[in-house]
């Protein structure tokens, strides 16, 4: 049997609410408003990490949808933002006193975006503080991805908004099918 020293860890969606309203409290609390807001759109909009720490105010504020060419499939896609979701990032914005052309994240370290690892470290330290097991970047989205699945039951939908080629893929990607395994082994004894 090959064994590796380096751990390998399985990035779960965020399945509770009491669990994302613990990770709110805890980024607020011990991190910053930045990373609240980071947590809030990630699990809101579905966007990939990459692209979600290189949004600049302009690309939320202007308009209903942000719109990208993605840097992973360099497709353009369109994400809207909801009335309540715009609240919200007006209300930062103002807090936080950024300008149009400001990242919507930045970094404390020079003109840029925060880092991906920073990002990580920051949804790594929430994560401990709120309890929160199996949490990494990509957490955001699959959150997003479950919360979806769970109040609208259109894995076609989730499919083309998550843009993956199949829905056993994007079944797989928010934890659906590791649920149905779980749920069908919860009560199998013999």
């Amino acid at each position: 049997m090959h064994t590796t020293s380096k751990k390998i860890k399985n990035v779960q969606p965020i399945r509770r609410l009491d669990q994302i309203e613990g990770m709110k409290k805890a980024l607020l609390k011990y991190c910053s408003y930045r990373d609240y807001m980071m947590f809030t759109i990630g699990i809101n909009i579905g966007l990939r990490i990459g692209d979600l720490l290189q949004l600049r105010v302009k690309d939320v504020l202007d308009g209903t949808h942000i719109v990208i060419v993605g840097q992973k499939t360099e497709k353009i896609k369109r994400f809207l933002i909801n009335p309540q979701l715009r609240k919200e990032v007006k209300k930062y914005v103002r807090k936080t006193k950024l300008k149009s052309d400001d990242y919507l994240f930045p970094s404390r370290k020079g003109a840029g975006p925060i880092t991906r690892v920073q990002a990580y470290r920051v949804l790594n330290k929430a994560a401990e503080m709120a309890d929160v097991p199996d949490v990494g970047t990509h957490t955001l989205r699959k959150t997003f991805g479950y919360l979806h699945y769970q109040r609208f039951k259109d894995l076609a939908l989730l499919q083309q908004i998550l843009n993956h080629s199949n829905q056993k893929d994007t079944m797989i990607y928010i934890g659906l099918t590791q649920d149905l395994m779980d749920e069908t082994l919860m009560d199998f004894y013999y």
